[in-house]
């Protein structure tokens, strides 16, 4: 039987998403990437999914690249590198398209494109073990396609120094920059993510998912243009049944009951 290249499990509204090529440190193959993506959206399009965590199985989170296709890849023409590009590059789009939460357990290395799926991510936990960097130089190319989200995560003038020196960092070292949110001891890790997992998925989806939608589509628009479109959007959660139900609860002192409409 073929190995699965990327496990799905879900338990109690979370989804877990495992990289299972731990021999290849969990590399960006194209077949990892392509059942990558179809897992990240089958996640995001199940309306009883309300978190997504993001893993590797074995000792790294993701290394990258897998070398020995890079390699292969220097022998293709420029419309074939044309074409694999513009896949590889929708895995990175997700992070802006899905409107469930993504949380990355960084359990080991994370490098290259690792480096951007953590940075992709909408929240990261490393383990005290894991390291992180774009390392690319070092191969004679640019992370390209994952500098939308360096940038994003820790800033201009740190992406620019990452980029350039190719520098790996520690775990710590990932966080005093933002590009992770939290360090944990390495055995804690999976439980931690999974905690922030299901607090996320105890809220009600629908402003988890409206605070997303204003967070990305605001993102590049001018300021009173941002707050036309935020003040827009409002109206759908203050008129939703779930904020109904939660002011009820409030006052009532009990949990609230979510539809996410």
């Amino acid at each position: 039987m073929e190995q699965r290249l990327v496990l799905v499990e879900t338990v109690h509204q979370v989804t877990t998403i495992r990289l299972n090529a731990p021999e290849k440190r969990n590399a960006l193959s194209r077949a990892l990437t392509r059942e990558l993506i179809d897992a990240i959206r089958s996640a995001d399009a199940d309306s009883q999914v309300h978190a997504i965590v993001l893993t590797g199985n074995g000792p790294a989170f993701c290394a990258g690249a897998d070398i020995g296709e890079l390699r292969e890849s220097t022998e293709q023409s420029a419309p074939q590198l044309y074409a694999e590009g513009r896949a590889a590059a929708e895995l990175f789009k997700l992070g802006a398209l899905v409107r469930t939460p993504l949380i990355a357990a960084v359990n080991g290395p994370a490098l290259g494109g690792g480096c951007g799926l953590v940075a992709m991510c909408h929240l990261a936990i490393a383990s005290e073990q894991a390291t992180l960097g774009t390392p690319e130089l070092r191969l004679g190319l640019a992370p390209f396609v994952i500098m939308p989200w360096i940038r994003r995560a820790v800033g201009h003038k740190k992406a620019l120094e990452l980029m350039l020196t190719a520098a790996v960092l520690t775990a710590e070292q990932a966080w005093e920059i933002g590009l992770v949110q939290r360090v944990v001891p390495h055995d804690q890790l999976e439980a931690e993510a999974q905690a922030l997992a299901r607090q996320i998925a105890s809220l009600s989806p629908l402003p988890v998912r409206l605070a997303l939608d204003g967070f990305f589509e605001t993102e590049e628009l001018d300021l009173l243009k941002a707050f036309d479109y935020l003040s827009t959007i409002r109206l759908v959660s203050f008129l939703s049944e779930d904020l109904r139900e939660g002011t009820a609860a409030f006052f009532e002192r009990r949990q609230p009951q979510w539809k996410g409409q």
